[in-house]
């Protein structure tokens, strides 16, 4: 690491991320050009701006990429077709954002002419992996630093005390113990630590920033559609949005009815496992709208194997394997299940939960000819299904002949 000149810092503005450029400078002697994504966090970024220059930064090292489109077209929406559930339950709003930061660090680093990268994810953590897996999956040959394994600022305290020694400046907000730690996007806000760490104890009411209590959310239901097209949602209530849009707005319909909390004790992939409370809004509703329109347009059998692969496919992006092999195969099947997946998701919003209520499609492979239980004029001959169970019996049959 002795011959780096220049780091490319995934930079927030925020103490840690401060610190971590002031250290990068005193360590490495190296010049540092900051980075910052605007996901949709809902946080103004103009001030890491700012504190960059402070900091001494050259202003065309001063990278504020508005990633909001990007983020949803090209990372968000591929997952939710897989309809990507971690461990069951974990929309993955953190994971997916962090191969596009790294995307976005590399192009950086090609751009300026710099040896490395570096985040501030620690070492207990999922995004040093995430982080670094994408980083040497897009350039075998950069260097990445991850100071938070490097230093010995094993405390906030002395956390503090280095940045007050070397005049990097602290907010008084943070001279206090955070009682969490939070991580946000336009797919969902994530807080973990402190308050959080005993599972047995409920999350308190403060942690919660974008939802209102299903308690207190409007006593009337309220009804919206969603189009969908190839899979990918396209217009709300007949109304054609952009990715990012279409996402903002869902979260907002979200946020009003208390949809999409989860309190989750997960089994993080270096090996612990953690509690933390994740806020999903819109991309709960969402997600449950894709499997509604996907009920009526998807074959029993490519519903059922999508089904199977969609744990894998949720592990590789929550262990940080986006830009793996494994994870574009399993990507390219479930693309191409979605060519048929068109048509509209009416959804009902009430107290802290989504119900899909209507659901119709050009593509339905949903014949009311032969369900229904009133004359279904020939469509359905009921006797060939006694041939259908016998040959399916046949096993258990011989089977329990054996075994008498």
């Amino acid at each position: 690491m002795s011959d780096i000149k220049r780091v490319v810092l995934a930079y927030s503005g925020g103490l840690d991320t401060s610190v971590i450029l002031k250290w990068l400078q005193v360590t490495y002697g190296c010049e540092v050009v900051t980075f910052t994504a605007d996901l949709g966090q809902g946080e103004e970024l103009e001030p890491a701006r700012a504190k960059a220059q402070l900091m001494g930064i050259k202003p065309e090292h001063i990278y504020i990429d508005d990633l909001r489109e990007e983020f949803v077209r090209d990372f968000v929406f591929p997952m939710m077709r897989a309809n990507a559930r971690y461990e069951g339950d974990y929309l993955l709003g953190t994971s997916i954002a962090r191969p596009l930061i790294s995307k976005r660090l590399i192009e950086i680093a090609r751009e300026t002419g710099a040896d490395a990268v570096a985040h501030g994810a620690t070492g207990k953590g999922n995004d040093q992996v995430r982080f670094e897996l994408s980083a040497y999956a897009l350039d075998p040959g950069i260097k990445v630093i991850a100071p938070w394994r490097e230093w010995d600022l094993t405390s906030r305290t002395a956390l503090i005390a280095w940045a007050e020694a070397h005049q990097v400046p602290v907010p008084k907000d943070k001279r206090g113990e955070s009682p969490f730690s939070t991580d946000a996007n336009l797919l969902h806000t994530s807080s973990e630590g402190k308050v959080l760490e005993d599972p047995w104890a409920e999350v308190p009411d403060y942690v919660f920033s974008r939802t209102v209590n299903p308690e207190d959310a409007p006593d009337e239901a309220e009804y919206i559609t969603i189009d969908f097209e190839k899979g990918d949602g396209v217009a709300i209530n007949g109304v054609a949005q952009s990715p990012a849009t279409l996402l903002t707005s869902l979260n907002e319909y979200g946020r009003k009815h208390g949809i999409g909390r989860l309190d989750l004790v997960e089994n993080r992939y270096v090996g612990m496992k953690s509690r933390g409370m994740y806020e999903t809004p819109g991309g709960t509703i969402y997600a449950i709208a894709h499997r509604g329109i996907e009920s009526i347009t998807l074959d029993r059998g490519a519903a059922h194997l999508k089904d199977e692969l969609m744990p894998k496919y949720a592990e590789l992006i929550y262990n940080g394997f986006w830009f793996a092999p494994e994870r574009e195969m399993l990507q390219a099947a479930i693309d191409h299940s979605q060519a048929k997946v068109n048509g509209t998701v009416r959804l009902k919003l009430y107290k802290g939960q989504a119900y899909v209520v209507g659901r119709q499609s050009p593509d339905s492979l949903y014949s009311e000819r032969h369900v229904t239980f009133e004359d279904d004029a020939g469509a359905y001959d009921q006797k060939d299904a006694a041939g259908f169970i016998k040959l399916n019996a046949l096993r258990l049959r011989l089977l329990a002949q054996r075994d008498r």
